[in-house]
């Protein structure tokens, strides 16, 4: 699909909503909201695609709106909050898992080697953890996207079955659950169990975007709140600006929004940084007021 001509039918849009933990997910609300706040309403697109984090935006943005998701996120932790439960990351637990997948990084021969064995790390973890951790995440991820359900719109969220290593694309057709589909997606560590199989964070599918799969698509908003970077080899391909390069090749204009260089910090191994959500959030909005012309000529 090409960008159409004048006289033609009109453009299709899509919105690519990339993972990034926590702060990720604060820093995409603040864009959608500043977006929204200058009349560009991008959960009106053709195509949503969620990874991970992201998955968790698209989802939240299908039972709330932007401004009640932006001031969730400005609003400070309670000073009474309950322990975790399982499903929650301890301390160190980041670095720990960062750790372990650098190490199936450098053994891994491709992409596809890669899946199978991150796969395979998901799926000893979940044996050898807590035997309510699934549904302890399961609640957790419903706690997150209260009721939402799967739009009438075309909604991809992306995942990896981790029994096969192969990626898989949910949608609403898939017969499952949304908030199945984004625990699955945001699976990062133990493998999501959904009937008899098992996946892992559709970060590993390609990328934390996954901006491919808006392949077809005249015109593609990309949020990446880890500002494109991968931790995979070069010469792989797998990166975000490989992915814009195709969808350019293949026709389509392509738009992308990374968090400005002075909030870097908040991300990558502070992406679970519950506290620092307020400040991701803010940046998120000021990111899109400083492009909001182009921004706004751009989506139409």
């Amino acid at each position: 699909m090409t960008s159409p001509s004048p006289g033609t039918r009109p453009a299709t849009r899509a919105v690519v909503f990339g993972g990034g933990g926590s702060t990720g997910n604060a820093w995409s609300i603040g864009v959608v909201h500043a977006l929204a706040a200058h009349r560009v309403d991008v959960t009106s697109a053709h195509l949503t695609i969620g990874t991970s984090a992201g998955a968790t935006v698209a989802a939240q943005l299908c039972a709330a709106s932007a401004a009640e998701l932006f001031a969730r996120a400005l609003a400070p932790l309670p000073t009474n909050r309950a322990p975790s439960p399982p499903a929650r990351r301890p301390p160190g637990a980041v670095s720990a898992q960062l750790d372990r997948t650098a190490r199936l990084i450098a053994e891994a021969a491709d992409p596809t080697d890669l899946r199978r064995r991150l796969g395979i790390a998901a799926i000893e973890l979940d044996v050898t953890g807590p035997a309510d951790w699934r549904d302890a995440w399961h609640a957790t991820v419903r706690e997150r996207v209260g009721d939402a359900s799967w739009p009438d719109r075309e909604l991809r969220v992306t995942a990896v079955d981790a029994d096969s290593g192969e990626p898989v694309v949910f949608d609403p057709h898939s017969g499952i659950s949304l908030v199945d589909a984004v625990a699955a997606s945001c699976a990062s560590g133990r493998a999501y169990r959904i009937g008899d199989r098992r996946y892992i964070d559709g970060g590993y599918r390609r990328s934390s975007e996954n901006a491919d799969l808006a392949a077809g698509y005249d015109r593609v908003l990309v949020l990446s709140p880890f500002g494109g970077r991968v931790r995979t080899p070069a010469a792989w391909r797998q990166g975000l600006a490989h992915q814009v390069d195709e969808l350019r090749e293949s026709g389509s204009i392509v738009e992308t929004l990374l968090p400005d260089s002075d909030v870097e910090h908040l991300f990558g191994a502070n992406a679970m940084d519950a506290a620092s959500r307020p400040a991701a959030a803010r940046s998120g909005f000021a990111t899109v007021e400083r492009r909001i012309d182009e921004l706004r000529a751009f989506w139409g």
